[in-house]
């Protein structure tokens, strides 16, 4: 089906729900590992603490892209449901995560939040695929992509903006400052509010033929044959962006589990502060972990601030291909390549970098950040049927999860351990990482994903 070409806000309405689960995802990658610090958390222990984040997309990614392709409603549409279950459950988890009065039920609430934010993310990759014409695909990814932009650089910033308002960073011991508290309150609210916009903005196509996808969808127990099929049978082209994807996730996972502890440490020369260097009966021994404790968290928060760059230059990034797409093609393949290895330069000059100097290296990740989020999608569309775009999009994310799981099981201990023990060399890792991974981008050669191809 030829399908209608869709102006600027149609695009922008359809996407703007990305904005709150950036909110959250910003919030989740940029502060769980500074919650799970003033938990006690030792710095090696924090990218298993992390297992959450992978699994839950391993597990549930595939099942409400199966889902979303099976669901059709009148009223609601094929994604729009899922789009609103998720985000209800991502705000009540964001809301309650920095009341956590312990390791574990922080864990814990990663582990809803992560799930829930899946819940709501998949479908918007499949709505863009739903909604737009081939011809627009790369235009409406990378829309995507300059609103999750815009909502990283805004939701990293929230906890120094609070702290700026005059909101306290010192806390008790285990204890997590208000300032965070308050910052996630807001982005429980952003993330709700954000995605019932689009919710009650967008309409969807209903399935091409209604008699056929009622037959479909009348056949049970069929999910996991189907997933099976689909691996089994999956593109080409899937197979080779899945290499790259496993070397670019990697890469960020490293970001997101250990980029406080090694930029505090290496960076602000102001690590968490270990419990027991001090006697917590002894009034001087209280107010010096006060004192180093209320320096961390300052030091988290510029850390954070820092971190949020990345997203104002993936929305930078965006806004250019936003304007250039709408009226070009570009090479997907040399664009994203690129990108990533600007990306890993970024990584690999935190090593030596000022804390006035950070943000620049982030300013380059947001480079790689902002194609991760647009090209192999991009590619991965002009490559899959249209009617099981749900599914591999679903199936897609086994590239993204993976990498995350081998990392948090140890993969970022031992690959950063063979440089030493010092927590910044995990950043070197992930820098070699993404070079890696935009060498890879040699591997894709067919020219639809590589370009759209207008057909005569």
């Amino acid at each position: 089906m030829k399908k209608r070409i869709l102006g600027f806000w149609e695009i922008w309405n359809m996407s703007f729900g990305f904005l709150g689960i950036q909110f959250g995802f910003a919030l989740q990658g940029g502060f769980m590992s500074r919650i799970f610090q003033t938990l006690g958390a030792d710095k090696h222990d924090i990218p298993l603490l992390w297992i959450a984040a992978p699994l839950t997309g391993l597990l549930v990614q595939p099942i409400i892209g199966y889902m979303s392709d099976r669901t059709w409603s009148p009223k609601w549409g094929r994604r729009r449901p899922y789009f609103l279950v998720g985000a209800i459950l991502s705000s009540i988890a964001l809301f309650f995560v920095p009341y956590s009065p312990a390791l574990w039920i922080a864990a814990g609430f990663l582990w809803i939040l992560d799930a829930s934010i899946n819940v709501s993310m998949e479908p918007f990759r499949a709505l863009v695929a739903d909604k737009l014409d081939e011809s627009q695909r790369t235009y409406g990814f990378v829309m995507q992509t300059l609103i999750i932009g815009i909502g990283t650089w805004v939701a990293s910033n929230l906890p120094w903006l609070v702290s700026e308002m005059g909101v306290s960073d010192a806390a008790d011991l285990g204890v997590v400052p208000d300032s965070v508290k308050i910052a996630f309150a807001i982005g429980a609210f952003v993330f709700l509010i954000s995605i019932l916009y689009t919710v009650f903005t967008t309409t969807e196509y209903p399935p091409e033929d209604m008699e056929e996808f009622e037959r479909e969808k009348a056949k049970k127990n069929r999910f996991i044959s189907d997933i099976t099929n689909n691996i089994g049978n999956m593109p080409s082209t899937m197979k080779k962006l899945g290499v790259i994807q496993f070397f670019s996730w990697f890469a960020f996972f490293t970001m997101w589990s250990m980029a406080n502890p090694a930029l505090t440490e290496h960076v602000y020369n102001t690590p968490a502060p270990i419990e027991a260097n001090f006697d917590m009966t002894n009034s001087a021994d209280q107010e010096a972990f006060k004192i180093e404790n209320t320096a961390f968290q300052k030091a988290s928060n510029s850390v954070g601030s820092a971190m949020g760059v990345y997203g104002l230059s993936s929305m930078a990034f965006a806004l250019l291909f936003v304007f250039y797409t709408s009226k070009k093609n570009v090479n997907r393949k040399y664009v994203h390549m690129l990108s990533l290895i600007i990306g890993g330069a970024g990584f690999l000059l935190m090593m030596v970098v000022s804390p006035e100097q950070l943000k620049y290296c982030f300013m380059l990740i947001g480079i790689a950040w902002g194609s991760i989020l647009s090209m192999p999608y991009a590619m991965l569309s002009s490559s899959v049927d249209p009617k099981k775009m749900g599914m591999f999009m679903g199936i897609f994310n086994m590239f993204i999860v993976i990498p995350q799981i081998i990392a948090a099981l140890g993969g970022i201990n031992f690959v950063s351990g063979l440089l030493g023990d010092d927590a910044i060399n995990a950043m070197t890792i992930a820098g070699l990482s993404l070079i890696i991974a935009g060498l890879c981008n040699f591997l894709i050669t067919e020219k639809a994903a590589i370009s759209y191809q207008p057909t005569e």
